[in-house]
């Protein structure tokens, strides 16, 4: 499957989807103990950090997630990002392709500067 990509300082892989169906197919490949985050509004990509993160990984992968969602594109300030284990996710038959439920999250604010610095980064 074709994700969003980004490996950072730590030598750390982060995935991220680039729709509902890469969204879909990211969840799927989620193991029960990684981080995955997304926004609190809707129109963001899932972002998963594989493995066990190290310093510095958490906040990268929510600033990853802010800047490619729609919040941050409609709005472009301060994103608010939900970060929750895999086996927090759940779907139900009712739920259309790349929509998922989250049991328990915490929230991460990822600054409107600390986005521009990571898009910056990211476009070079």
């Amino acid at each position: 499957m074709d994700f969003r990509k980004f490996t950072n300082d730590n030598c750390t892989l982060i995935l991220g989807g680039k729709n509902e169906e890469t969204n879909e197919a990211l969840i799927k490949q989620v193991e029960d103990e990684e981080e995955v985050f997304h926004t609190d509004a809707p129109g963001s990509p899932f972002v998963n950090i594989k493995g066990e993160p190290k310093k510095g990984d958490l906040k990268q992968a929510a600033i990853f997630c802010a800047a490619f969602s729609k919040d941050w594109k409609k709005n472009k300030n301060d994103v608010e990002i939900h970060r929750f284990k895999g086996k927090e996710i759940y779907k139900d038959k009712r739920m259309k392709t790349g929509t998922f439920g989250v049991k328990k999250f915490k929230v991460i604010k990822v600054k409107k500067k600390e986005i521009e610095d990571f898009l910056r980064k990211w476009e070079q």
